[in-house]
């Protein structure tokens, strides 16, 4: 079934949200919901103008197909001109600004809807726009014709979450002077009048619906957990919160750019060591990466009260990093310009963290003062090949997987004692069994227990040693869950801030059946981590799903999807959840949609693919896939 409703294509593609809508809606909940309705109700008439067609509003985020780039590129141009000078009209604070990006890919389209690579990529490169920015891939820049009055503002090359290959990202805008193109009439749109008609009058009722229902699942969190949004979730604490950006590579060759993004991450991870302090996570930092966003509106975006920013020059042997700390006023509080040799490195980035605290007014403890004392190398070139081996692993495919293993490998033999190469190496070797990059998996896995627990030997306090062993227990092929338990409150204890930590152990509560203490750590993981990944919302799905509330674990699990349309797992859970809600037809959709990505759905398989201990929540979960149709084997 199913089979006959779908094709495939080469589709424009424009992914357009509200920026922090999560704060829009707390201050007027009601004015909110006015006011996203009317945003996007211009936005699709505009869209409608330019021949594009809206397919998709979910909440505060909206999908739709163009025949032509430019004519995509013009929708938006001309919608945020028209945005821009309505919401200076407004006399609030309450203004929608809107997000776009435009992608040029592969999608697969059923029943007027439209998943596929090319969905998901515009998705990503929408998040590396500004608000009332415009954002496209390198297929779009080069699509468009050079008569078209916009500047294109080359990003570079970007690593977008899902894809293996980095994508070349341009911010547009209207030349100064210069007016929008006007839509060219009675062009000759891939949709008939008739069924323009039809869709746009399903997207008024879609959006009645999906606008309704996003206001009504905020309230339904709040009774049944964390609340899911693109945008920041609001903190209830009053510690310090900090973000740190990512650091500017100066240095003129974009073959340094592994060691400045190394450099960010490294004073990420030290913050994170501090119990009196919120730091967000590397994710949420690096979805600026490329830009220049104003200071008061990253703080308001990330509610965080402070932001570090800087650049890295780095020219043979001398190293040259300057660094400043704002508050989210704006107000400049430190910052400084070092200029070393490379060989003192270790020394430097001690140096700026310690002027960074002591701006903060931090008193450290005794332990976190020893914890972060201690370099995670004392070789300048077993650094060097680490930082390396860190950009291969975010590459994500089976060639950079084995070049990461030879780096961290080599670092280790230049510094036996490299307590983090053996935990990276580990999470290497792991990969590769995971995703099939290996002849000789049994070899790996047990290559991966044994560096883990080496580096944890070698350094007890290094939280992510503890993460990758728990992370590698919690995996299909050893599913020893009381260990990734214990390592992974270990992670935490250790680095209060490791988002990633508070959602796998949320995962490996929801396998032992302690589903409720889950949902804290998920609501915390989120906090820290408010530019959350897909899988984040899987794990809350799979909590809900447990705890049989299965209205929010359905829009959970259909949230997770809608960022990842690829992955298989999301929609196995959400055909159970269809189970028990009496959606039969849209259980029978899913299970299509498992077949179109080459993934059999059957009890039998479920139950292997399962790592569900608890035999309350495994029940639950196979009675739910049986009434759902799946079929036995």
């Amino acid at each position: 079934m199913g089979k006959d409703r779908l094709s495939g294509k080469l589709a424009v593609i424009l992914h357009a949200d509200i920026a922090g809508s999560t704060a829009l809606v707390q201050q007027d909940e009601h004015l909110a919901h006015e006011r996203i309705q009317d945003t996007f109700r211009r936005l699709s008439d505009k869209i409608k103008e330019y021949s594009g067609q809206v397919l998709e509003l979910r909440g505060d985020a909206l999908l739709a197909e163009f025949e032509r780039p430019s004519d995509a590129a013009s929708a938006t141009l001309a919608f945020q001109s028209d945005q821009t000078k309505f919401l200076s009209s407004l006399n609030d604070d309450l203004k929608p600004e809107v997000r776009v990006g435009i992608a040029m890919g592969e999608v697969v389209v059923a029943d007027n809807t439209i998943t596929g690579a090319g969905v998901v990529m515009a998705q990503r490169v929408e998040q590396l726009a500004i608000p009332a920015g415009l954002c496209i891939t390198a297929a779009i820049h080069e699509a468009l014709p050079l008569r078209m009055p916009f500047s294109q503002e080359d990003l570079g090359d970007q690593l977008l979450k899902g894809f293996d290959e980095q994508v070349r990202v341009y911010r547009v805008n209207l030349k100064p002077g210069e007016s929008i193109p006007p839509p060219i009439q009675n062009h000759n749109a891939r949709y008939s009048h008739k069924k323009r008609m039809v869709g746009i009058a399903s997207v008024a009722i879609v959006f009645t619906f999906v606008v309704s229902a996003y206001f009504l699942l905020q309230q339904s969190n709040k009774r049944e957990g964390p609340e899911i949004d693109n945008q920041v979730q609001p903190r209830q604490s009053e510690k310090l919160s900090i973000v740190v950006l990512p650091f500017t590579n100066m240095s003129g060759d974009s073959e340094q750019e592994y060691f400045v993004d190394g450099m960010t991450e490294d004073l990420i991870t030290d913050l994170s060591k501090i119990s009196t302090l919120t730091v967000i996570s590397r994710m949420a930092s690096f979805t600026y990466k490329g830009q220049s966003p104003d200071i008061r509106t990253v703080s308001k975006e990330l509610d965080v009260s402070h932001v570090i920013e800087g650049s890295v020059r780095k020219a043979g042997n001398r190293v040259r990093i300057s660094a400043q700390l704002v508050s989210a006023t704006g107000a400049y509080i430190w910052g400084d310009r070092y200029d070393r040799d490379f060989t003192e490195i270790f020394s430097l980035q001690d140096e700026v963290r310690s002027k960074i605290v002591n701006a903060l007014a931090i008193e450290l403890t005794p332990i976190e003062e020893k914890r972060l004392a201690r370099p995670l190398t004392k070789s300048v070139e077993a650094y060097e090949l680490y930082l390396k081996a860190l950009q291969q692993v975010s590459f994500f495919n089976e060639e950079a997987n084995h070049k990461s293993q030879e780096m961290f490998r080599q670092a280790i033999e230049l510094d036996p004692e490299f307590a983090s190469a053996y935990a990276y190496l580990a999470q290497a070797y792991s990969l590769a069994v995971e995703n099939k990059w290996t002849d000789r998996p049994d070899e790996l896995i047990k290559l991966a227990v044994t560096t883990a627990k080496k580096g944890i030997e070698i350094d007890p306090e290094l939280p992510f040693a503890h993460w990758s062993l728990a992370r590698i227990y919690s995996r299909s092929y050893l599913r020893d869950f009381e260990r990734s338990l214990a390592g992974f409150e270990k992670s935490i204890a250790l680095d209060p801030n490791y988002a990633d930590g508070y959602v796998m152990l949320a995962a490996s509560q929801v396998y032992l059946g302690q589903a409720e203490k889950a949902l804290g750590n998920i609501e915390q993981g989120m906090r820290i981590n408010p530019h959350f990944p897909f899988w984040y919302i899987h794990a809350l799905g799979q909590a809900q799903f447990a705890l049989t509330r299965y209205g929010a674990a359905e829009e959970s699990f259909k949230k997770a999807i809608a960022r990842n349309p690829s992955v298989g797992w999301p929609r196995r859970w959400l055909v159970a959840t269809y189970g028990h809600l009496g959606k039969l037809d849209d259980a029978e959709w899913e299970i299509s949609e498992l077949e179109s990505l080459g993934q059999l759905f059957t009890i039998e398989a479920f139950k292997n693919y399962l790592s569900l201990q608890d035999p309350e929540y495994l029940k639950r979960l196979l009675e739910g896939a049986r009434k759902a149709g799946v079929p036995e084997n």
